[in-house]
């Protein structure tokens, strides 16, 4: 929207000398064209109709006067004159004839004049690279005959140029080069537009401390020499200020340079563009600070006068300011109303900056239809780079195109020996550079793999330590239960034995009672046999989670870090003996780097954590938490952590599939093959 934020009028003020020169025919020539010179000019501000027809009729006298300096200068009034009128056809013609006046004369005065105003037109017309092309050669030749005037102007021309194509790095060199020629000289209107372009391109690269800092020398140069025009320069510098101090968010100084603005009472009738941009740049800062006296009744008063200078652009700003208020204000009705309206007019006109700004504001609006518009605005948006891209090219291309030469053949040969020379320089320092820069990076990725290696060793020597103390813990058992077979229930049934053998041959009553009684001890001594054997199946249970506890005290350091909930959920039915080392660690590592990752950026109140298996008998491993989410399509979904979690997937032929909203959560869904090394479907 850089459309929106100041106003930049170029004039341009010529002389004509008066030098006495023979006519072609009559005598009285040179001063018909100068009575009707006169004549037009002096309409020029009264009746541009009359102005027109006396500049024709100078026209029809040139055919009949000599090439000399003062028909040129003549010619070149008259030139000047339909440019000011925007008549176009017969300015072309009357450059025509002034161009072959000019070279048939070698006046490269003039010859840089039509150039000039060839780049004009043609900027005014936005055929931007016309421009830059005229503009280049009339460089050229103001830098030839050292009119540092002129060449600043044509600078200045220039870079407006490059601006309006977004090579902003250029345009601030060309400006640069202008400030140097203006700074001490006496055309402080000329320095006054420099500064100006200056400020304004710094403000596109969101330099916005240093754009203040040219709109203040600018505003020094406007009141030390009381320079007053049509197009209001304090005013201008005034608003530019406020808008810069609007972008940094000082709403205060924005609104104070606004108010001062608005002191100039002429402004509402005289500029009315200029009057409307205040008053509705007044109106935003006011909003922003919360101040919501006399608004939205500024918003719509620059909106009125916008469609009565029907000024689209304008127009499309003042509706999408409207919008916001209204969104703010809760009322989506009229917030999408605006937004809307503004889009719609952006596409009639067709201009894309203004679609964009209007795109923008109505996807923040429109909720149902904001995924469309923020599609929409990704697509347009990229069209321009594309086409600014192209022009740049298009630019750097016609500056080498138009290079004339300077030097002799000789010269000439040396210089392209010694471009050769840098050139080979170059390319060998390039290739040094290159392959050093291909040498780290190899380092690099070996020193990495390295110690990718070494954690998975660590982490497998982890598995066989907890492996060896399961295995000294299941020997202990083992000896524990040995023990207690031996010594207790054998000996038991031992007893048991003996004591039934000695009552095998009596059938006495207390006989019967004794044989019952050692029933029911071999009843006790069958349920310890039963609970030994459950023991010895919970320590086979305990040997395959050996994974699991590894797993537990990775949650258990997580616990300790960060304060969120953690909720783990391990299925029963997962045999961990069946699944590969390189697996484990990779999921133990994909887990843990998971953990990371929301420590550092989610800022999460409840993590889960689910291992289960599949209809298929595929391992799922899900991890999700409640956090403030992020864009799948940002830097931090593709930073290294992220990479690292899919490149483990991927090494052990599993799948991955990454959710997250911003303010949403996140969650991670991978299915790792259990049984097979390929996942079942």
């Amino acid at each position: 929207m850089r459309k929106y934020n100041f106003i930049l009028i170029f004039f341009f003020l010529f002389g004509c000398k008066e030098n006495k020169k023979q006519i072609k025919i009559l005598n009285v020539t040179h001063d018909s064209i100068s009575y009707f010179l006169d004549r037009a000019n002096r309409n020029l501000e009264k009746d541009i109709n009359k102005s027109y027809v006396f500049y024709k009729k100078a026209l029809k006298y040139s055919d009949e006067i000599t090439n000399d300096s003062l028909s040129r200068d003549c010619l070149f009034k008259i030139n000047y004159g339909f440019y000011k009128l925007k008549k176009w056809e017969d300015f072309k013609e009357s450059s025509k004839i002034l161009l072959e006046y000019s070279i048939e004369s070698k006046d490269t005065f003039h010859i840089a004049q039509v150039y000039r105003y060839k780049g004009n037109y043609y900027k005014n017309t936005s055929l931007n690279d016309s421009a830059f092309y005229y503009y280049i050669k009339a460089e050229k030749l103001f830098d030839k005959i050292n009119d540092k005037i002129n060449l600043a102007n044509i600078l200045t021309n220039k870079s407006v140029v490059q601006y309006n194509t977004g090579n902003y790095n250029s345009a601030d060199k060309t400006l640069t080069q202008s400030y140097f020629l203006l700074k001490n000289s006496e055309d402080k209107n000329k320095f006054f537009e420099c500064l100006i372009m200056m400020g304004v391109i710094s403000n596109e690269t969101k330099n916005y401390e240093q754009a203040i800092e040219y709109y203040n020398k600018a505003l020094t140069i406007v009141r030390e020499n009381k320079i007053k025009t049509s197009i209001f320069e304090e005013a201008t510098t005034l608003n530019n200020l406020g808008y810069n101090y609007q972008k940094i968010e000082n709403y205060n100084e924005a609104i104070k340079n606004y108010n001062l603005a608005l002191k100039d009472k002429e402004l509402e009738n005289s500029l009315p563009d200029l009057y409307s941009l205040l008053i509705d740049n007044l109106a935003y800062s006011k909003f922003k600070i919360r101040d919501f006296n006399n608004i939205p009744d500024l918003f719509y008063k620059g909106l009125r006068i916008r469609e009565k200078i029907n000024s689209p652009t304008l127009i499309i700003l003042s509706k999408i300011h409207l919008s916001e208020y209204y969104f703010d204000k809760k009322d989506l009705i009229l917030s999408k109303k605006f937004a809307n309206e503004a889009l719609r007019l952006s596409k009639e006109t067709k201009n894309t900056r203004d679609v964009l700004a209007s795109l923008k504001q109505a996807s923040n609006v429109d909720a149902v239809n904001s995924s469309k518009l923020s599609k929409d605005y990704i697509r347009i948006s990229d069209s321009i780079n594309e086409v600014e891209r192209k022009s740049q090219e298009k630019f750097a291309r016609l500056e080498l195109e138009t290079e004339e030469i300077k030097e002799e053949n000789t010269q000439l040969s040396q210089k392209n020996r010694t471009i050769l020379n840098y050139f080979i320089s170059a390319i060998i320092i390039g290739g040094f550079l290159f392959f050093a820069r291909t040498q780290r990076s190899r380092s690099r990725e070996l020193t990495l793999k390295q110690s990718q290696q070494q954690a998975n060793e660590e982490i497998y020597r982890l598995i066989i330590s907890h492996q060896n103390q399961l295995e000294e813990g299941r020997d202990l058992e083992k000896k524990r239960l040995s023990k207690e077979l031996h010594d207790g229930v054998l000996g038991r049934l031992f007893g048991l034995r003996l004591n039934l053998d000695g009552l095998n041959n009596s059938d006495d009553e207390i006989s019967k009672q004794q044989r019952l009684d050692y029933l029911n001890e071999l009843q006790l001594i069958e349920q310890d046999l039963r609970d030994i054997s459950h023991e010895l199946n919970r320590e086979n249970l305990v040997l395959i989670n050996n994974f699991v506890a590894i797993i537990n005290n990775l949650l258990e350091q997580q616990a300790k870090i960060n304060p969120a909930k953690i909720k783990a959920i391990i299925a029963d039915d997962i045999d961990w003996e069946i699944l590969p080392n390189t697996a484990k660690i990779n999921l133990y590592r994909i887990l843990q780097e998971a953990l990371q990752n929301i420590n550092k950026h989610a800022e999460a109140k409840n993590i889960l954590i689910h291992f289960r298996k599949d209809k298929k008998g595929n391992l799922l491993f899900n991890i999700e938490d409640d956090g403030k989410g992020y864009d799948l399509n940002s830097k931090k979904s593709k930073g290294i952590g992220m990479k690292n979690i899919v490149s483990r997937t991927q090494q052990c032929n599993g799948i991955i599939d990454i959710k997250s909203e911003i303010g949403k959560g996140s969650k991670i869904i991978i299915t790792f093959p259990l049984e097979n090394k390929t996942i079942k479907v």
